[in-house]
């Protein structure tokens, strides 16, 4: 047979199953030598997928290494909702205060899913308190069209309340109560204010607002409004303003201040109550001065070993936050809800509980017990089972190592559950929200613009500066938002006059036109400085943040940089995906 033929051969029957079988017995030689080659081709093989396999292992090892020692939680207080939802999603998975309870979700107004008992019964007493005034409308069968009009008239509220629900079906205002109409300043005019929530917050915490209303009798027996004012114009139902002193009246009317809010600080009652008491004491750390990130990540720390404890936490009221945003002496009241955090979890003043343990800890065998604990390596649950009347955690090292955030790592992050739930805004920041939106209608949308010294940085966001120049968001907005639309800019740019080129398509709002509502006239100077004794608040660049954010989250359409206006991630190049 030629070779041609065997070669032939061979094609045709390689994938026969004697092929092999049927070489070995044509030549013994090529057999042998063929078998001796097979085995070290599969030993490499093997050993080089295993080496493979151990590198990839080798490797995530790392990894995981890298990022549980550069990890740095999110800000919770700066981000938005969603952005904070889905951070927390992806960080906390199986974090135990994500269990079903009163406070469904950690980051307190922003997600909490129900409103909680006493404010769904003020809801709903609320909702019964309205009804007879407009069974009472429909019970007047009688009325003279031609009599002055009456804001008492139960006919008035009932056409206020009828227009207000067509006229803000499709916003995202909720009405709770109504006041009795008061009369304005001219003849057919009624003035009228009302309590409201708004769907956006989900705190179920009570605005209010007042409006001037203009009627005229309608057919029948029934009361037409011809017009309203806006947010805020009824000053007749508007409450009287706080005196300072007896017989004391000022030169200018003063704003009415929020009767709603009360953040005094809790006292002991006796020696007896306090000697019963436990408590958790951190002494000021490293967390001083840093940014409001590490302050809510440190100070939800102590909280959280508090609750484990079952202690009453100490608490210092004086913040400092980094001084690229403010300075020291700010109070915790001007940025979070003072009232809710006492009313969720235990807690005393600083100042007067180390008055109280001075003036009641006494000498001798009754004299409390102190336990004194150096370092964060002293794990809460090792203290579990302390019984001594004051736990004093000491922060005196260097920094890192006097953070608070440090007693809630390791084996503790296990057991330490942060009550996100007892943290919301200040209302009186919130008010301000309220008081922008509402003097928009609640019918506007937004615009988030990021720049500052991210769009600075052109290795990390190397098209940013270009995408958010004037004409770049002129070109982009214009298609997503609808023109003549009242548009809110929330934004880090400086330059008041950098977005004057939509104006030329839009109807724009930005924060600096509503210097008024935090000014010496306004309702939050006078708030502020009844906790400060008259000393003035500046109005800081992180309450700007805090009012900025959540006005463009209450907007309609909403276009944001990350998402709509630039390529760049948001985190920086290569991080869109992570």
């Amino acid at each position: 047979m030629s070779s041609s033929d065997q070669d032939d051969d061979h094609h045709h029957d390689e994938d026969a199953p004697l092929f092999r079988d049927s070489g070995r017995r044509s030549s013994s030689s090529s057999s042998s030598s063929s078998a001796v080659g097979e085995v070290p081709v599969s030993q490499s093989f093997i050993k080089a997928a295993s080496n493979v396999c151990f590198s990839f292992f080798v490797l995530a090892v790392l990894v995981v290494t890298v990022v549980a020692v550069t990890y740095q939680p999110p800000d919770p207080w700066l981000q938005s909702s969603a952005a904070i939802t889905t951070s927390l999603s992806r960080v906390l998975p199986n974090s135990t205060f994500l269990q079903p309870d009163d406070s469904l979700l950690p980051t307190g107004e922003d997600f909490a899913s129900s409103p909680s008992a006493s404010a769904a019964a003020a809801a709903q007493r609320d909702a019964a308190d309205d009804q007879p005034a407009s069974a009472n409308a429909t019970a007047s069968a009688t009325c003279d069209p031609d009599a002055p009009l009456n804001c008492s008239d139960p006919r008035v509220l009932a056409a206020v309340r009828a227009f207000n629900a067509k006229a803000f079906f499709r916003k995202s205002i909720v009405f709770l109560s109504y006041e009795s109409p008061v009369p304005g300043p001219n003849p057919a005019q009624c003035d009228v204010a009302w309590r409201f929530r708004n769907r956006h917050e989900k705190s179920w915490r009570r605005y209010r607002d007042y409006r001037r209303f203009d009627l005229t009798a309608g057919e029948g027996c029934a009361l037409d409004i011809t017009s309203v004012g806006k947010f805020r114009s009824g000053k007749n139902a508007a409450r009287p303003p706080r005196r300072k002193g007896p017989n004391k009246k000022p030169h200018l009317a003063a704003p009415p201040v929020d009767a709603e809010i009360n953040d005094t600080i809790p006292v002991v009652g006796s020696e007896a109550e306090f000697r019963r008491g436990r408590y958790l004491y951190y002494m000021r750390g490293g967390d001083h001065c840093k940014s409001m990130n590490q302050f809510i990540w440190s100070f939800l720390c102590g909280l959280g070993e508090a609750k484990y404890l079952n202690r009453t936490f100490v608490m210092d009221l004086n913040m400092c936050l980094s001084g690229a945003h403010t300075e020291d002496g700010k109070d915790f009241r001007f940025y979070f809800d003072f009232e809710h955090l006492k009313e969720s979890v235990p807690l005393v003043e600083e100042g007067d509980f180390l008055k109280d343990w001075h003036r009641w800890d006494k000498k001798g065998p009754g004299r409390m017990t102190v336990r004194k604990v150096p370092t964060y390596k002293v794990t809460p649950m090792q203290l579990k089972k302390d019984k001594s009347n004051i736990i004093w955690r000491q922060f005196d090292g260097k920094e890192p190592e006097n953070y608070w955030y440090r007693v809630c790592e390791g084996r503790a992050a296990k057991v330490i559950q942060r009550p996100w739930y007892a943290i919301w805004k200040s209302k009186r920041l919130m008010n301000i929200v309220t008081e922008i939106a509402g003097r928009m209608d609640w019918d506007y949308d937004g615009l988030h613009v990021v720049r500052g010294w991210k769009a600075q940085n052109k290795k990390m966001y190397p098209n940013l500066d270009a995408d958010t120049s004037p004409d770049a968001i002129v070109g982009k907005v214009t298609k997503l938002i609808k023109e003549w639309r009242n548009l809110y800019i929330a934004t880090n740019e400086p330059f008041y006059y950098y977005f004057d080129k939509l104006r030329s398509h839009y109807h724009v709002h930005l924060l600096d036109d509503y210097k008024e509502l935090w000014s010496n006239t306004s309702e939050w100077y006078n708030e502020t400085t009844m906790i400060t004794g008259g000393k003035p608040v500046p109005f800081d660049a992180y309450m700007k943040v805090i009012v900025d954010t959540e006005v463009f989250y209450r907007s309609k359409a909403k276009v944001e940089t990350f998402n709509n206006l630039t390529r760049d991630c948001k985190d920086g190049i290569n991080t869109c995906n992570l």
